[in-house]
């Protein structure tokens, strides 16, 4: 199970050689999409056929996640037929995400929201049951959804075969964290991944008594951050495009927080 994962969404024409960097540098788990409207999904998969073809890893030493996104998240270049059912439409990005990423197998899968904003539909049922389906068949490894609110979350529970290995959800300090979301992912062994860390909390990462915690380590405040999810038990992702901050990303390993330090980066408010 990776520790941390390399988000490659925005990036564009970029992806490849971002992805080829972040391989280089140490990354070894990526988070993408088979949504063309924010991902470049055939972009990671460029990269890790470069990596794999020039020696520097093995297929079997990465970790590749993507995901299905409903056709309300899509933009005109859809990876299915939008006519069929959703049960094909699943099987159909499937094939075209393992078309994409050159590999026979995905090894993360998931769900990219919810069709809707409270609870879930017959649309969601339906989905998910292909993905289960999928698994069966060996296409995918583990399941999971993102986007995701509490109460989806525990009718997903109820209601599936296959529960879900991970919950990706934007890690927001106005949410005190997704405390709710992260406490009810440790009560029933999922695996919280956190995104936005940085870009959703600037303003409360500027207080001193962030600043401070980093000095203390002399690290910075981003490898803090991480770290302090890392101990939280969640799985932290970066998407940074910059190379020295890739290796800061994965430099979190030798410093351990306080308690009290701790404490202090779960009172943060944001000050918007």
């Amino acid at each position: 199970m990776p520790l941390i994962m390399y988000g490659t969404a925005w990036k564009e024409d970029r992806t490849q050689a971002l992805a080829l960097e972040a391989i280089a540098v140490g990354f070894r788990a990526f988070d993408t999409a088979n949504q063309r409207k924010h991902y470049v999904e055939e972009g990671v998969g460029a990269a890790v056929r470069a990596a794999i073809a020039s020696g520097i890893v093995k297929r079997e030493d990465l970790f590749l996640q993507t995901k299905f996104t409903y056709q309300r998240g899509q933009d005109h270049r859809l990876p299915y037929n939008p006519d069929c059912d959703l049960t094909t439409q699943v099987r159909q990005s499937i094939a075209s995400s393992l078309e994409h990423l050159g590999v026979t197998r995905i090894d993360s899968y998931i769900l990219h929201g919810p069709s809707q904003r409270s609870g879930l539909s017959q649309a969601d049922g339906e989905t998910w049951r292909a993905m289960e389906d999928a698994a069966d068949e060996g296409l995918v490894g583990l399941l999971g959804i993102s986007n995701v609110a509490v109460d989806q979350l525990k009718a997903l529970l109820c209601g599936a075969r296959i529960r879900p290995t991970f919950v990706q959800n934007r890690c927001l300090v106005r949410a005190s964290w997704d405390h709710e979301m992260h406490t009810l992912c440790q009560k029933e062994n999922i695996i919280y991944q956190a995104f936005s860390l940085l870009s959703g909390n600037r303003q409360a990462l500027l207080k001193p008594c962030v600043t401070q915690i980093a000095h203390h380590y002399n690290k910075t405040v981003p490898q803090v951050v991480y770290r302090f999810a890392f101990e939280l038990g969640m799985l932290p992702l970066t998407g940074t495009t910059d190379v020295a901050h890739m290796r800061d990303s994965l430099d979190i390993f030798d410093f351990t927080l306080t308690h009290d330090e701790i404490e202090t980066l779960l009172a943060l408010r944001d000050p918007g």
